[in-house]
Order: C-alpha cells, then sequence, then structure tokens
C-alpha cells in the first residue's frame, strides 16, 4: 500500500517493547504509523527505523493517562492523513511487588496508563471511526487478562478491566450496527524491557514467567488481528493452558500460584536502583528485552471462530435439553 490508500495507524507506547515491534510490523506492509508515547527521542529512533522499513512514521508526544493529550493526537492524525483505520492500544505501565507494599498514587498511575489509556484511545478512535463506519481497534491484552498472578495486581487488574471494558463496547457497536470492529489479543509473556523499567519492589530483578516469546510474535498477531475480524486471538499454547485451566480449575490454580508465582518472576539476581518509567519515561529504548537468549521467536495463534461459538452454543443447548428432560422423568420419593 502506498500513497492516498496506504492505511493509517496509530500505536500507542509506540517508543518500545510490542509498540516498536508493531509499527516496524506495520511499516512493511507500507503504513503510515502515528507513533504515540512520552519520549520523544525514542519516538523518533523508532521512526527513523519505521522510514527504513518502508512506512511513514508521524511522531506524537503523548502520555495516554491524559486524555486531552490522546485527543489531540487523534486530531493530528486526522489532520494529517485524512483518517484512522487502525489503532493499537498498547500502552502500559506496572509495579512488581505485592499489594502490602504498593502505594496508592502507584497504583492509580498503572491503572490510568494500562486501563484508562486503552479507555481514551478507544473513545478517540471510535469517534472517527463511527462516522466512516469503518476501522478496527486493536487491544492489545494477555492471558492475564484471565489468570491473575501474584505480583501484578495493578497490571492484572487493568488487564481484566480492559476485557470487560470491550465486550461492553462491542455490544453496543453490534447494537447500533456498525462496522467498526473490536479485537483483543492474548499475549504470552514477552521479551521487552518491562523487566528493566517497570517499578520493581521485590528482592530480586523481575522476570517473564517461561515460555517467553520475542516481541515480533506479538508484532505479527496485531497486524494480523487488525486485518481479520476476529473477536479475540490467543497467542502461544502458554497463554491458551492458563485461560482454559483457569475456567476449570481456578482455586487450584490459586494454590500453585501461591506456592511458584513468587520465585517464577523473579531472577536469581539481586534487584538494583535503577530509573523506572512509571512517572516519567526513562532512557535506551529499544524492543527487545534482557532475555533473547531463552526468547522464541514463534507461536501458535488460536483466533476465535463463528463456528466454533455456534457449534459450542448447539452442544451446550443439546445438553441442557438433555438434562431437563432427564429431571423431568425422575421420580421423587414423597
Amino acid at each position: 500500500m502506498t500513497g492516498a490508500y496506504a492505511e493509517v495507524v496509530v500505536i500507542t507506547g509506540a517508543s518500545a517493547g510490542v509498540g516498536c515491534a508493531t509499527a516496524l510490523e506495520f511499516a512493511r506492509r507500507g503504513a503510515r504509523i502515528a507513533l504515540l508515547a512520552r519520549d520523544r527521542a525514542a519516538l523518533e529512533q523508532v521512526a527513523r527505523q519505521v522510514l527504513g522499513a518502508g512506512g511513514t512514521p508521524l511522531v506524537l508526544v503523548v502520555d495516554v493517562a491524559d486524555s486531552t493529550q490522546v485527543e489531540q493526537a487523534a486530531q493530528r492524525v486526522e489532520q494529517q492523513w485524512g483518517r484512522i483505520d487502525i489503532w493499537v492500544n498498547n500502552a502500559m505501565a506496572s509495579v512488581f511487588a505485592p499489594l502490602s507494599d504498593i502505594e496508592p498514587e502507584e497504583f492509580q498511575r498503572a491503572t490510568d496508563v494500562t486501563y484508562l489509556g486503552c479507555v481514551w484511545g478507544t473513545m478517540a478512535a471510535l469517534k472517527r471511526m463511527r462516522t466512516r463506519n469503518a476501522g478496527t481497534i486493536v487491544q492489545v491484552g494477555s492471558a492475564l487478562a484471565y489468570r491473575s498472578i501474584p505480583l501484578q495486581a495493578p497490571y492484572c487488574g487493568a488487564k481484566h478491566a480492559i476485557r470487560g471494558f470491550t465486550d461492553s463496547v462491542r455490544s453496543e457497536l453490534l447494537h447500533d450496527g456498525s462496522r467498526v470492529h473490536l479485537c483483543m489479543v492474548q499475549m504470552p509473556a514477552l521479551n521487552t524491557p518491562q523487566f528493566d523499567w517497570s517499578r520493581n519492589k521485590l528482592p530480586r530483578q523481575p522476570r517473564p514467567v517461561p515460555p517467553v516469546f520475542q516481541p515480533e510474535v506479538a508484532a505479527r498477531a496485531i497486524v494480523w488481528a487488525a486485518h481479520h475480524r476476529r473477536r479475540e486471538l490467543i497467542v502461544g499454547t502458554s497463554s491458551l493452558r492458563a485461560i482454559w485451566a483457569n475456567r476449570w480449575i481456578p482455586g487450584l490454580l490459586d494454590r500453585y500460584l501461591a506456592r511458584a508465582g513468587y520465585t517464577g518472576q523473579q531472577s536469581p539476581l539481586p534487584a538494583t536502583e535503577r530509573a523506572d518509567n512509571l512517572w516519567r519515561p526513562v532512557s535506551g529504548h529499544r524492543c527487545h528485552g534482557r532475555f533473547d537468549g531463552s526468547a522464541h521467536r514463534h507461536a501458535l495463534r488460536w483466533p476465535s471462530r463463528r463456528g466454533w461459538t455456534i457449534a459450542g452454543g448447539i452442544a451446550l443447548g443439546a445438553c441442557l435439553w438433555w438434562y431437563r428432560k432427564r429431571a423431568q422423568r425422575t421420580e421423587f420419593p414423597p
């Protein structure tokens, strides 16, 4: 796609990690890409990479926790390129700590960025997509949107909230007969700088729970979701296992994570004094984290399918019908 026909993409949290990798993946398709984040120097670095990959970048310095800044960014994109075809809500912030060690303002900040940043982005995108009756919004989720783990209450809570928010808005769009599409992509553990930049109050350095995947795995999934009308996309067998296990044995998982969830999220290395990006950006932005040696480059994906939903509904209906008939035939003693 080139020229006026090149799709217009907005990516929040575009200065590093999944956002950076996703920008480059869209750039290879010749897209025009608005890069949103707080650090201008980091965004300009990604913009140069986008240009080299064949895309057209637009750098917009935005704190997604501020709804006014997000709306102004959407206006700027519309002024520059006339429309928004795809909006990717990816920005996040977190605190690695047990709840007892998290201050209220820290929890609120992580929620404002990760959850409300997604809400503000969705509102800004819908404001423009509804008028054209076209467009796709991709919410970057996580298996943690279904199965929470200890030491990440702000992040897990925000991802659960995004899933509930997205389901609600999707129903509203269906009620209105809108062609605007929402998809949530549930990610596995990823090798991003998140584990170097998020605020850490643990005794050791945080790490992702294996198996770990490269951010390019997430980027390819996001681009696929942006061009296929699916309700949800689950990335990686580890995500699928966590989601299904939580559906059937949540209590067992609670106990397992109480034993293994603390050590599994900490490396053997002691924590060190370092800057974090909870309130302000840190330097040295990059797509990858420090786990290149153990990160996988490919992962299976499971998109939701209407056929599976219909078949599941028929099977559930048949089971309920059979149970009702059986109960009617059962004779109970007086």
